[in-house]
């Protein structure tokens, strides 16, 4: 406990799934956290995303721990709404030390029309490098920065074992985004080393989110069936995995979230940190 003692945390994507495990972790061990969710829909990304009771669920949770948190509905593809939105959450908390880019959407198929590509490729990195960049103004030494990619981002675009793992221009977006998020990360690092700051990334594998447990993503893992169901996907996820397992959970993301947001990782920069199950072994990275 209070591993992040005195620390203000941004974290996007904050409603639910991992945005809402990593802000209430953070905050199970000492930080005070800004959390920011864009609360409505978006057209190309055929499963709901979170809404305003959602994030006022995060809210809640976070000040059962007791700690403070400022929530806001924010577009993270809308820089100016970032900045502004963040500016009023370091002023109300007093600063800002981490910066935690979870935002992300998958909006999968075939039959996505190209504008998938564009919203898929916006959230998942544009957002990550509007938040990280909002942040900077705030950020000093000891500072850390926090991108979740993906595993797929690791891959060629041809995915898994030789077949398409995301399909359609919105998995095409996804896959360049979370590709870019390496090279971004690595790149800033060097940038902000000579100020202390640091930047990491992390890459789960399958996480047991609402964007998992969706039909676009179970027509994905089960190309055989038109509709297929969760007890038809759990057949195939675990085939990811080296280890036997279809998915991690969000707090196995969050312990590494919580490691990268502490000063016990205080030399640690410009990582790419694979929480995988074995995954990224498996394709051979």
């Amino acid at each position: 406990m209070n591993r992040v003692a005195g620390k203000v945390v941004l974290v996007t994507g904050a409603a639910r799934g991992q945005g809402r495990s990593h802000a209430v972790r953070l905050a199970q061990d000492g930080a005070d956290v800004i959390a920011f969710d864009i609360c409505a829909d978006i057209a190309t990304n055929e499963y709901p995303l979170a809404t305003r009771d959602d994030l006022d669920e995060t809210a809640r949770l976070v000040k059962e721990t007791g700690r403070r948190v400022v929530v806001a509905r924010v577009d993270v593809r809308d820089r100016a709404g970032v900045e502004e939105a963040l500016a009023e959450g370091v002023e109300t908390l007093g600063g800002l030390h981490v910066v935690v880019a979870n935002a992300g959407i998958c909006p999968l198929g075939k039959h996505v029309s190209n504008s998938g590509f564009v919203d898929a490729f916006d959230v998942n990195f544009l957002g990550v490098v509007n938040t990280v960049h909002a942040g900077l103004e705030y950020l000093g030494e000891g500072g850390s920065i926090i991108a979740i990619g993906s595993v797929a981002g690791l891959v060629p675009q041809t995915g898994f074992n030789g077949q398409q793992a995301l399909q359609g221009p919105g998995g095409d977006g996804y896959g360049l985004a979370k590709k870019m998020i390496q090279t971004y990360t690595m790149s800033l690092a060097l940038t902000l080393g000579p100020s202390s700051i640091r930047v990491n990334a992390i890459h789960p594998t399958n996480v047991n989110t609402n964007m998992l447990q969706s039909l676009p993503m179970y027509r994905t893992f089960r190309p055989d069936l038109e509709n297929p169901t969760a007890e038809d996907a759990a057949v195939t996820f675990p085939f990811m995995q080296a280890m036997p397992t279809p998915w991690v959970e969000p707090e196995d993301i969050s312990h590494a979230v919580v490691y990268l947001s502490s000063d016990e990782s205080r030399f640690v920069t410009g990582q790419q940190l694979r929480v995988d199950a074995g995954a990224g072994m498996k394709i051979g990275l």
